[in-house]
């Protein structure tokens, strides 16, 4: 269990674990029998290409994270795209955790120390007062 805290630690796991969500939701929801399913392109090609993609970012994130801006990036651009091509973005869900764990991927920092709790910092120390 500490191995894997400390791999998880050491990537933007949250980011690149929202966006393979959002890619697989996405996925799902193309294969849904309802009489929304709108299939755009070739047979929906782009409905299937883009939530795909949007897996796979997901997991170079996870598993490659010095090429997280890049990454990230691309993968909110893709789950935008897939509000026209796959069903409103996977009826929302999957678009906004694509776009959210994409978030999340472009802000993490690798050198940045855990954040302690507030109620440990009170503890700790009294609030230096500002001028």
């Amino acid at each position: 269990m500490v191995a894997f805290r400390r791999w998880r630690a050491a990537r933007p796991f949250w980011g690149g674990l929202l966006l393979a969500l959002g890619g697989a939701e996405i996925l799902v929801t193309e294969k849904a029998s309802l009489k929304v399913v709108m299939h755009i392109g070739m047979q929906g090609l782009a409905g299937y290409l883009l939530p795909t993609l949007m897996l796979i970012l997901g997991l170079l994130i996870l598993f490659n994270p010095a090429q997280r801006l890049f990454y990230s990036i691309l993968g909110a651009l893709l789950s935008l795209g897939t509000w026209v091509t796959s069903n409103l973005g996977g009826f929302f869900i999957g678009l906004v955790l694509g776009v959210v764990g994409s978030c999340l991927a472009f802000g993490w920092l690798p050198d940045q120390e855990p954040r302690r709790a507030r109620s440990w910092r009170r503890r700790g120390q009294e609030p230096v007062p500002h001028p």
